[in-house]
């Protein structure tokens, strides 16, 4: 059984930075493809970021492109979304989420797909 856990999360400026992590135990993350998601009081949870088994391909919602990083250290079963030039629009719970897959490339998937889910860790953006 896959276990993941967030942590990272805080209470930011406007214009500043946030490292979250994904550390996952009971299975070894190199045979899942991993997604960060996100959901905002009274809003729907939305997609952010997804990176594939080995790390090399990555994708972004049109949000968050060119300030979200997503990286992954399989080493240290760990998977990481840099968040800079936050908004206050970025303000929500951040879940990370795993699903197994033979398939190396990165394959957009629903939410739904999604097997593992850690309990979330809360990012605000607020002056």
């Amino acid at each position: 059984q896959l276990q993941l856990v967030e942590s990272g999360g805080g209470l930011v400026q406007p214009g500043g930075s946030l490292r979250l992590s994904c550390a996952a135990s009971g299975l070894t993350l190199d045979n899942y493809q991993i997604g960060w998601f996100r959901q905002a009081p009274g809003k729907e949870r939305e997609g952010v970021s997804w990176i594939s088994r080995s790390g090399s391909g990555t994708n972004y919602a049109d949000s968050v492109k060119g300030r979200f990083t997503i990286s992954r250290d399989n080493a240290k079963n760990t998977v990481y979304l840099q968040m800079n030039s936050l908004k206050p629009e970025d303000t929500a719970v951040y879940y990370c989420a795993a699903v197994n897959t033979p398939i190396r490339a990165l394959i957009q998937r629903e939410p739904a797909d999604y097997t593992y889910w850690g309990q979330g860790t809360q990012v605000t953006v607020s002056s």
